[in-house]
């Protein structure tokens, strides 16, 4: 990667924490899910990263969710890369990557490291929410095992930068090979604070001929933004992450978010790869089988 390479632009357009109240244009129902996908892919998207809802906006991590919602994205946006996230609290590890094996998304998101993870309100003198997100290398391995075997290629999300050295042992067990996609994180209470020098030096120390982005919580997205595509790293927006444009005023839907990035890209001197561009930077197949999604049926139907 660098300045020469084109930029992926995700989008995550959900998340598992925010909904409708905080921001309309969370989406739900299927239909919304492919209505937002559409959206982000006209802006400039390539990889659309995704946290199933029930149509009533609860978060689930069910397979038949995740298939409804990709199937309707599918009949919209056939060409963009489907990521599936597996970041949930309290849940034993097989229910957390069961979506993936069943279904096989192109790429897997998961989480290097445990570590607290809250948020903080200096208005309140409160958290705003205040937990232990769990991820123990025993429990890495064996979403990496699964992933491995449903031929699904993993998306380490690292929230400091311990989580990125952590790769060392999981490559000398095999249970990762290069070159690695990572999510480099910023601005969680617990991991590491959003600065341009942060992720300059989180980016670092990823392995050699692997691929990076950036992740930034709320309004901070923008100048991470920035700093990740003059770094050659790739960016990620969406109302998982934040809700506000630029300018301050909340986004209508994410491709407001999305191209807002593309134009942040663009002002780096750098394209927005296209699906077809970025399956390439990301060792992913040219023609994804998507055969799992359209024909997985429940066990017990």
């Amino acid at each position: 990667m660098d300045m020469d390479s084109p930029c992926i632009v995700t989008c995550a357009v959900s998340g598992a924490v925010a909904n409708k109240d905080q921001c309309p244009g969370i989406p739900y129902t299927p239909e919304e899910y492919a209505e937002e996908v559409r959206r982000a892919r006209d802006a400039g998207a390539s990889m659309v990263h995704i946290h199933a809802r029930e149509p009533n906006g609860t978060p689930t991590v069910q397979p038949r969710h995740y298939q409804a919602i990709t199937q309707a994205i599918l009949a919209e946006t056939p060409d963009i890369i489907v990521n599936y996230s597996t970041g949930w609290v309290g849940l034993p590890m097989a229910e957390r990557v069961a979506h993936i094996t069943e279904l096989k998304p192109e790429v897997g998101a998961l989480n290097m490291g445990s570590m607290n993870y809250a948020r903080y309100s200096a208005k309140r003198r409160a958290f705003v929410f205040n937990f232990v997100f769990e991820n123990r290398f025993d429990d890495i391995i064996f979403l990496l095992e699964r992933m491995r075997e449903a031929g699904v290629k993993p998306e380490c999300e690292c929230f400091d930068v311990g989580h990125v050295e952590s790769v060392a042992p999981l490559l000398d067990l095999g249970a990762l090979a290069v070159p690695i996609q990572f999510s480099l994180i910023h601005g969680v209470l617990g991991g590491i604070s959003a600065t341009a020098r942060n992720l300059a030096h989180m980016a670092s120390v990823v392995p050699a001929g692997c691929t990076w982005g950036v992740i930034a919580v709320s309004r901070e997205q923008w100048m991470m933004a920035a700093a990740s595509a003059s770094l050659g790293g790739n960016v990620r927006v969406g109302f998982e992450d934040n809700f506000y444009l630029p300018s301050g005023e909340m986004a209508g839907s994410n491709g407001e978010l999305v191209e807002a990035a593309a134009r942040i890209v663009e002002l780096q001197g750098r394209d927005v790869a296209g699906p077809a561009e970025a399956r390439e930077l990301l060792s992913l197949p040219a023609d994804p089988d998507r055969s799992a999604v359209m024909t997985w049926a429940p066990r017990d139907a």
